[in-house]
């Protein structure tokens, strides 16, 4: 780097908020690609995933840690203990509110834990499009009254309204340093990993309503083809069979269509062609199983 080039700036920024906020839809639209999977069932998000984005001299570092929310299972403990664990791991952090929903329930509960967080923290308010500017101002004053936040945006994460801003401050705010990832790469998780997700994702967008979260999705092989092309092999696990007979579908027809929507993400991230088998198999009580949260990046809550 010669001499007079610009410093260069980098950190972690974690990103918390209620299930639901949309804080994976907000990562995504910084980091200008899918790295964070986006469905309408609460906590799809359960280990930490890293989205890469790099602004004018900076690289932001996005931690879209789990939803927090009072955990009544074990799953639901090991996913807050690990979003509270990015929070404090990181150089700033984001606290993303539903506008909409305002402060009650987790969002109220999360503000007063927020005490115990260091680092510097910002504001951001999400839906402005969905509230008039009035309620906005009053939310922003309340929020800033019980947590000192250094700055306050208010943006729309589906459209990307107010996001550049966010992307400006955090490229200013974060400390001079060396760039932690190559230029081009969007996120950290390894690309099996981020494969699963996906698939996961298109399990819940077609089966919200009738498949509990506690399904999992693991890339079993993953084969470079001579063509150029990629052969994905990955296992749907579910806890019982009634559930695999849900995901099956009527002749194969459910997942089917998974497959189908799940190779052209897929496809459209490697920029390569994509050849995807599912399996479903029924592995029960896996929710209680440590090996399962290790592979997850989850701490088992004993």
């Amino acid at each position: 780097m010669s001499e007079d080039a610009p410093a260069t700036h980098s950190g972690f920024v974690a990103l918390i908020g209620a299930p639901n906020a949309g804080k994976s839809t907000l990562v995504n639209q910084l980091v200008g690609a899918k790295v964070s999977i986006v469905t309408h069932k609460v906590q799809t998000t359960r280990a930490i995933v890293r989205g890469i984005a790099t602004h004018n001299n900076a690289q932001i570092v996005f931690i879209d840690t789990p939803g927090i929310f009072k955990p009544r299972r074990r799953l639901d403990k090991a996913m807050v203990t690990t979003a509270w664990g990015g929070a404090k791991d990181a150089d700033m952090v984001m606290v993303l509110i539903d506008a909409e929903r305002g402060i009650k329930g987790d969002a109220d509960a999360m503000l007063t834990n927020l005490e115990g967080v260091r680092q510097p923290k910002i504001l951001i308010l999400n839906k402005l499009d969905r509230v008039k500017p009035e309620s906005l101002l009053a939310l922003a004053a309340t929020c800033n009254e019980r947590v000192k936040f250094e700055r306050t945006f208010m943006v729309s994460a589906l459209t990307g309204a107010g996001c550049q801003a966010i992307l400006d401050h955090l490229a200013e705010a974060l400390p001079a340093g060396p760039w932690y990832y190559p230029e081009d790469q969007i996120s950290d998780l390894p690309m099996r990993q981020l494969a699963a997700e996906i698939t996961r994702e298109k399990l819940y967008l077609r089966l919200h309503q009738e498949l509990p979260y506690s399904s999992h999705v693991e890339t079993e092989k993953w084969e470079e083809k001579p063509d150029g092309s990629v052969r994905i092999e990955q296992v749907i696990y579910v806890e019982r069979d009634s559930q695999k007979k849900i995901v099956l579908g009527h002749k194969g027809e459910t997942i089917r269509s998974i497959g189908q929507s799940s190779r052209k993400d897929i496809g459209d991230i490697l920029e390569q062609k994509v050849h995807l088998f599912l399996f479903v198999k029924v592995r029960e009580n896996w929710g209680d199983d440590p090996e399962r949260y290790r592979e997850m990046g989850l701490e088992f809550p004993h």
